[in-house]
């Protein structure tokens, strides 16, 4: 399966319930040959009515972010979500949501084959690194598995709900930089 036939049966999904509440699925944006993958848990309101994650104020702050150590999701970078559907209220994804997407996800990674993973967020951190993972305790850390180094950080809506952590999140997005830098042959 190639880039857009995922696409494509993606956005016709009705693997779990969220397909009868959501106005678009959230398939990802970005380079589909990026070395960096961002991962977030969900879409939101936003992200549900435009069809794009990490828009809004929260995609603001990430597109600042991303900018400050030169990726851009129209350049070097792709941004997808645990699920691909908005959960009702912006609830966390339930558990067999989670499972019921988790297959596009990683059909996503398997064509993408990113050198960097990282996961914005707890519940992505919690899914894809280690089900124990703690963003307050272990971000900014890189994990190797498989040959792919893993990062969690802070969540863009829980930095705008806490600005006090929006530093520490930039010292982790710094850090990026410098490991793309180190093993990355065509981010920058």
């Amino acid at each position: 399966m190639n880039w857009e036939e995922l696409k494509e049966e993606c956005l016709h999904c009705e693997r779990c319930g969220l397909c009868t509440t959501r106005t678009n699925v959230v398939f990802g944006d970005g380079v589909p040959t990026a070395e960096v993958l961002l991962v977030g848990e969900g879409p939101g309101q936003h992200e549900d009515e435009q069809g794009l994650p990490f828009v809004g104020r929260s995609g603001a702050l990430l597109d600042s972010y991303l900018h400050a150590i030169d990726l851009d999701r129209k350049k070097n970078v792709f941004i997808a979500n645990i699920v691909k559907c908005r959960p009702p209220k912006n609830r966390d994804p339930l558990p067999e949501e989670r499972a019921a997407c988790l297959p596009w996800l990683r059909e996503q990674f398997r064509l993408l084959r990113p050198k960097i993973v990282v996961c914005l967020g707890r519940i992505a951190a919690q899914q894809i690194i280690r089900s124990d993972y703690s963003v307050t305790k272990e971000h900014g850390q890189f994990v190797e598995k498989d040959g792919v180094l893993f990062m969690g950080t802070f969540h863009p809506p829980a930095l705008l709900r806490n600005p006090n952590n929006k530093p520490v999140a930039f010292e982790d997005f710094a850090a990026l930089r410098e490991k793309i830098r180190e093993i990355c042959t065509s981010t920058y």
